[in-house]
């Protein structure tokens, strides 16, 4: 969510940080700061700090003229505690302004630190919980910063991503991580340090990922990493595998629209070197998981967050029927508060695109207290989930910028097909279908590209439906999580009230919104539920209602219907998908909605 950046080395700090949160502000924010040890004399010393609500923008049109200093740190704050302000923005202070702090996450125990502070004299110049930190660091008397800091952290209940400043330590950032990301960049004779890759790989793509727990004193020569608890640790450097270019708008008015236009792409790098035709399977090496343990799995639990979520309920429903195992997907939140039965015998899946979810990571740390086998489906190599889970399978869509998730999502799901299969080989799968799935897998790509050039189409009922005061999607078990999915979208990128149900269910209660102000977009596959589809869209033309269709050639039976390729019935609903994300796309451009930024959404939820 928030953004961290820093930088210490022989160049101008500021224009790096401001690099850096430009990176950043797709993660979604609602103000910026920076503050550097100043490098002059005089008012030029010491730390300096500057604060604006609003885009990082605003914060660099109120840099003086002159903010020389070659050390610095930087943020772009979503606010938890405190509305967006000039006052509420990191970096916080402490009393002496010698000291300075950004953090990402949230401090659980803050009002009675606050309370206590407050008692010994301490006046607060912010609402946010941070600011307790560095009054914390600043009242240390220890003669390390490092010290400084692991006093403070020692006080504080809940998760953190931090960087501080002090100008009487000025050659050195001190961090440390609980739950939230931290990640440092190694240049030559230079150091960076951000809350997420994108702000650092235009200048490095050798990092360092802290661990939970972990803290580092970074210098502009080296770095040393330690336990918050003062134990030494090694941390090995590794290669980013994204370059500069893929956070790039490419030509594109927005990102949400160049990476729904990657899909094609994305889905083959998912696939290449996975698919094994001798034995009509695939395989997936980074599972950790043999055939003797395979066949022991009696339940398959899968876990995630919005859209990873909803990913998780087309693996559930491809892991049923392809591999005839007892699955099911749960919002990984609701998991880890509801105190639930942990099966040995039950495979957990963690889904995360980032790999960071709080909510899910987590869920992945009490399973693993609680002995179980978990593996993980993301998009970040190092990430979080990917080091606290068994094994697990990466899904290769690359940088994925806009809030809303697309080609991730897409991916997922096509990585979910590419377990359930393995899965379903393992056990009693035949060759025949293996095969057939497998042929379907490599029509994906050109079948999504074929989808993609029906855009003008699509942007035409975008604009049609965009008056719409509210909008229902329904589907019947393969298309009911693409209905999840798409009514997510419309509501993230254009603002529009929108429900999903199980198609089934509209007789049951919602048939009462019906009217022509609430248009039903139907996802329609080609299966064994046609019929029944059509008889509930006759339910809905019945009462007034307009319908848009995402169906297949020859069941042109709505008002509007998108058309789509036939695939395999199993495979369906990873198509189905996409046209509604373009839908959503267009309506949101109709309407003149920030599309990459939606209001009060951030890409990456690292907090509660």
């Amino acid at each position: 969510m928030c953004g961290i950046v820093g930088y210490i080395g022989g160049r101008e700090a500021a224009p790096l940080l401001l690099e850096g949160l430009q990176r950043l502000e797709y993660r979604g924010y609602d103000s910026a700061g920076i503050a550097v040890h100043g490098s002059g004399t005089g008012r030029a010393a010491g730390l300096r700090t500057v604060k604006a609500k609003g885009r990082v923008r605003e914060l660099e049109a109120r840099l003086p003229e002159r903010f020389a200093g070659t050390t610095g740190i930087a943020h772009t704050r979503w606010a938890t505690h405190g509305a967006p302000s000039d006052e509420n923005a990191h970096p916080h202070r402490d009393a002496s302004g010698r000291v300075a702090v950004v953090h990402n996450g949230i401090v659980d125990n803050a009002e009675e630190l606050r309370a206590r502070l407050a008692g010994e004299g301490v006046e607060f110049a912010s609402e946010t919980d941070t600011e307790v930190l560095a009054h914390l660091v600043g009242r240390s008397q220890a003669p390390t910063l490092e010290e400084r800091v692991r006093e403070a952290l020692r006080h504080i209940e809940g998760t953190y991503g931090i960087a501080v400043l002090h100008a009487d330590f000025p050659d050195r950032i001190v961090v440390a991580r609980n739950g939230s990301p931290v990640v440092l960049g190694i240049g030559e004779h230079e150091m960076f340090v951000a809350s997420d890759v994108a702000a650092l790989v235009s200048h490095t793509r050798q990092v360092v990922t802290l661990e939970d727990g972990e803290m580092a004193t970074v210098k502009a020569g080296d770095y040393r990493t330690c336990t918050t608890e003062g134990s030494r640790t090694s941390s090995v450097p590794t290669t980013v595998e994204w370059e500069a270019q893929s956070y790039d708008m490419g030509g594109h008015d927005t990102y949400m629209h160049k990476e729904i236009s990657e899909q094609p792409d994305a889905v083959d790098r998912v696939l290449r070197g996975r698919i094994d035709d001798r034995f009509a399977t695939v395989r997936l090496d980074g599972l950790n998981l043999d055939a003797r343990e395979a066949r022991g799995v009696r339940r398959v639990k899968i876990l995630g967050c919005g859209s990873a979520y909803h990913a998780g309920l087309i693996g559930a429903q491809l892991i049923e029927e392809l591999a005839r195992v007892p699955a099911d997907a749960e919002p990984a939140s609701e998991f880890r508060y509801r105190n639930p039965v942990v099966d040995p015998d039950t495979l957990y899946i963690a889904v995360s695109q980032s790999g960071e979810t709080y909510d899910t990571l987590a869920a992945v740390q009490e399973l693993r207290r609680k002995g179980a086998r978990v593996l993980g489906v993301v998009n970040v190599v190092g990430s979080a989930i990917a080091r606290e889970t068994d094994g697990g399978v990466y899904v290769h869509a690359g940088p994925e910028v806009c809030v809303v998730s697309t080609k991730c999502f897409t991916n997922t799901a096509v990585a979910f097909a590419l377990l359930a299969l393995h899965l379903g080989r393992i056990r009693d799968l035949s060759v025949a279908d293996g095969r057939r799935i497998i042929d379907g897998l490599r029509r994906l790509p050109g079948q999504i590209a074929e989808i993609l050039e029906k855009e003008e189409e699509i942007a035409k009922l975008a604009r049609e439906y965009a008056d719409a005061r509210s909008m229902m999607f329904v589907g019947r078990v393969r298309g009911y999580p693409v209905a999840r999915e798409a009514s997510l979208k419309l509501k993230e990128v254009s603002y529009i009230h929108a429900e999903a149900y199980p198609a089934s269910e509209l007789k049951h209660g919602p048939l009462a919104l019906i009217e022509p102000a609430v248009p039903t977009v139907a996802v329609l596959p080609e299966d064994e539920l046609l019929e029944k589809n059509r008889a509930t869209l006759e339910e809905v033309r019945a009462r007034g209602g307009r319908i848009l269709a995402v169906a297949h050639s020859g069941q042109e039976k709505a008002e509007h219907t998108i058309v789509v390729p036939r695939n395999e019935v199993e495979l369906d609903p990873i198509l189905m998908g996409v046209p509604l994300q373009l839908l959503a796309y267009h309506t949101a451009l109709a309407l003149g909605r920030d599309i990459d930024r939606p209001r009060n959404l951030a890409k990456s939820v690292t907090v509660e």
